[in-house]
């Protein structure tokens, strides 16, 4: 018994001999001059005549970000994603705003009035209903007037807007804009 346990205790004391010994090699090579510190510097590489040239783009994601959103609620406003962040960006204002309301608005234009291609609810109360030609028009007029109407008066949050968008919602309508937003974050 006295064997095995000197014979573990040798054994021990060999890997952490062993050890210090590593972290010892590890620490010397650290402090070796420059000259030595550099020896990975030059490729080993063989010499080929010629440049090489290589390009990085950064991809805007935006409308991929949106195109899958609106395919997974299969929303007309598929083909449309470029159109929206192009129209944003003329607005300066944040994207996914526009896809927001209408997902409040119209379920991302499945419950519109016929042949309006208004799925914003903009311009629609009572009686009232504001038609246009295509979602282009749509997408431009809502934005327009988001901008004009809302951002450039101080209204800069979905509460705000809502208290004129919508004047009568209980708060519901900014709570679905703001979820539907930070969806598509």
């Amino acid at each position: 018994m006295l064997v095995i346990v000197n014979t573990l205790i040798f054994v021990k004391l060999l890997h952490k001999s062993q050890k210090t010994a590593y972290m010892n090699k590890i620490l010397t090579e650290i402090d070796k001059p420059v000259e030595v510190q550099n020896q990975f510097h030059s490729s080993t590489a063989p010499f080929v005549l010629g440049t090489f040239t290589a390009e990085a783009n950064m991809a805007d994601g935006r409308a991929a970000n949106l195109k899958a959103f609106f395919r997974k609620y299969n929303s007309p406003l598929y083909d449309k994603a470029d159109f929206i962040v192009k129209t944003s960006d003329k607005y300066h204002f944040d994207y996914r705003l526009i896809p927001a309301i209408a997902m409040q608005e119209s379920t991302l234009c499945k419950f519109i009035p016929e042949n309006s291609y208004n799925c914003w609810g903009y311009g629609i109360y009572g009686d009232t209903v504001t038609r246009f030609s295509s979602y282009e028009e749509a997408i431009e007029t809502v934005a327009e007037g988001i901008k004009t109407n809302y951002l450039d008066k101080g209204l800069l949050t979905a509460s705000e807007i809502m208290r004129k968008y919508t004047p009568s919602s209980n708060g519901s309508w900014a709570r679905g804009v703001n979820t539907v937003l930070d969806w598509l974050e």
